[in-house]
């Protein structure tokens, strides 16, 4: 899927991307998995089961959060009075993620500190690079993210999306330091319609507004999805993890009470689109992030 030769341009950097046959991961080492998101819960809302699995089963899961979240709003207290400031908040939502990115066996925790609600703002050099140096790292085979939609629309997950995508392809270059790294499979979160019906049940539209304009989530086409993993069985380590987020908790109340048939829908299946990948393709939906990388 991807080309021999691309060209990324970063501010006042070009960088020629050369991609040749990919190297797999030596026989002495697990398989690494990384999540890359916008704010502290959505590891667990976005991609829960997912981590949960790959960590049950010896992958290496890493995560990186872009910001603290501390532009949110607080239902810890359940009173908008109770608010404890942003800079206090983000402490706060901080130590919860790293209560739930333990539940969810997430190996390694990097928080890059960018400004919550203005991560589309940020220097978009200075964050590709700095998810660079964490892919150089962490030497990730598979990477997820959001899509381009931001899911609702959300000015941080597009971001986040954007960043992460340029710097999977920046990270494969011999420019700068950390040695070359090709990841191997790129993800984006790709909503079906039947999850987005069952967090509309639990909070109605599910919406963002930017600039006066109201978003609203749209899902992914069916056809379009090309990859649907199984996360059934972790459904509790998800909610436990949810649980760890007490300052938003209040906010999710909705989920407890959900039919059958809308709990199936977010805990059993995570669906994603394979952005591009070094080792395998074709229409035939996937069930595992790492197909065609030998274990």
């Amino acid at each position: 899927m991807l080309a021999m030769l691309a060209i990324l341009a970063m501010p006042g950097v070009p960088v020629v991307l050369l991609l040749h046959s990919p190297s797999m991961p030596p026989a002495d080492r697990p398989l690494r998995l990384m999540a890359i998101l916008a704010h502290p819960d959505d590891e667990s809302l976005g991609v829960g089961g997912t981590l949960a699995k790959y960590a049950s089963e010896g992958v290496e899961v890493s995560l990186v959060t872009a910001t603290r979240g501390q532009s949110g709003k607080y239902y810890g207290q359940r009173e908008p009075g109770k608010h404890p400031g942003p800079e206090q908040l983000g402490r706060i939502r901080e130590l919860e993620l790293r209560a739930a990115a333990g539940v969810l066996g997430v190996r390694q925790l990097t928080l890059l500190d960018y400004h919550d609600q203005a991560l589309d703002r940020a220097d978009p050099g200075e964050a590709v690079r700095r998810l660079v140096d964490e892919l150089r790292r962490v030497r990730p085979d598979v990477v997820l993210t959001f899509g381009p939609d931001g899911v609702y629309g959300h000015p941080d997950h597009i971001a986040i999306c954007q960043y992460t995508t340029a710097a999977v392809m920046a990270a494969a270059s011999s420019t700068g330091d950390g040695g070359a790294h090709l990841t191997k499979k790129l993800y984006y979160i790709a909503w079906p319609p039947s999850t987005l019906a069952a967090y509309e049940a639990a909070f109605g539209r599910v919406v963002s507004t930017v600039d006066g304009d109201v978003r609203q989530a749209v899902p992914w086409p069916e056809w379009a999805i090309t990859t649907v993993i199984d996360t059934r069985r972790f459904w509790p380590e998800v909610w436990k993890a949810i649980s760890c987020h007490d300052s938003q908790v209040a906010a999710y109340e909705g989920l407890k009470n959900l039919s059958p048939q809308h709990h199936e829908a977010l805990w059993g299946p995570q669906s994603f689109y394979r952005v591009m990948s070094t080792v395998n393709g074709g229409r035939t939906r996937e069930t595992d992030l790492f197909e065609g990388i030998p274990a």
